[in-house]
């Protein structure tokens, strides 16, 4: 053990001083190399500008919903054929035309799958920047580590939940006080769990109606079925706009939050739009 004087030397004596250090006087100031050195705790962590991100997301929502437009379109138009088939038979529309039909329906499935999965890419990317973002503003919030905000959505059958738990943390983060019973009920997550609910439930409802579609055969199971497509057409529109909303008031609930801290000092560190126009 070394002298508590010096920090050269070992100790000798019960007061933690060597030889040396008892002799010189008591009162004297340890040297310098003796002192302990606070270690920098470093710049402090700043949120990142999710706006950006926001913009791309929407942009790609909103091709969605072009998708399914387009694919509702095809699905009235094809039911109508399938319809006067059941009723009125083979003689009342020509084989081509039918053909027709079925090639658009296929066009529509091909056109919507990339769309899908581009959204989907950049939806996780958003969702990551606001997760990183909620550790910020108010990391005893969060349940789960930054990497759950993807990881949930890859499990099978949790990934019903397990994301809209990462939200629900990020929403409450985002608030203007996270922990203040009135900020809660000036910011709802309203929003949240419109967009979770029809989200899940056109997950649902979809497969179930490819699954009838694919087992139709007869004119009026086809009809039917695309009854089913069409409902679920809509169902996944609404889940797109719901999404639209739910991206733009967390997106708008962060920029707030960061350029309007206290002291000023959680600055963005990227884009700073106009918040008008968020």
């Amino acid at each position: 053990m070394l002298c508590a004087h010096c920090g050269t030397e070992k100790v000798t004596t019960g007061e933690g001083l060597c030889d040396g250090c008892v002799i010189a006087a008591p009162n004297s100031e340890p040297l310098p190399h003796a002192r302990a050195v606070p270690l920098s705790a470093g710049p402090a962590p700043v949120p990142r500008s999710p706006v950006g991100l926001s913009y791309a997301v929407t942009a790609l929502l909103c091709a969605i919903v072009a998708a399914d437009c387009f694919a509702l379109f095809v699905s009235f138009r094809a039911r109508g054929q399938w319809g006067a088939l059941a009723s009125e038979g083979f003689s009342s529309i020509a084989t081509a035309e039918l053909e027709r039909t079925e090639n658009l329906l296929v066009w529509s499935s091909q056109l919507y799958a990339p769309v899908l999965v581009a959204t989907a890419v950049v939806f996780l990317v958003w969702f990551f920047r606001v997760r990183r973002n909620a550790e910020v503003f108010a990391p005893d919030l969060q349940r789960r580590g930054p990497g759950w905000a993807i990881g949930t959505w890859f499990i099978p059958f949790a990934n019903f939940w397990m994301p809209r738990g990462v939200a629900v943390d990020i929403w409450a983060a985002s608030r203007r006080d996270p922990y203040g019973l009135e900020t809660a009920k000036r910011e709802p997550k309203l929003v949240l769990d419109l967009w979770w609910t029809a989200w899940v439930a056109s997950l649902l409802y979809g497969r179930f109606a490819v699954k009838i579609y694919e087992q139709a055969e007869a004119p009026a199971a086809i009809r039917d079925a695309l009854d089913q497509l069409i409902v679920a057409d809509l169902l996944d529109i609404a889940a797109a706009v719901l999404a639209i909303l739910f991206v733009r008031a967390l997106t708008r609930m962060q920029h707030l939050k960061a350029t309007a801290g206290p002291a000023g000092v959680a600055d963005l560190t990227t884009e700073r739009p106009v918040v008008g126009r968020m």
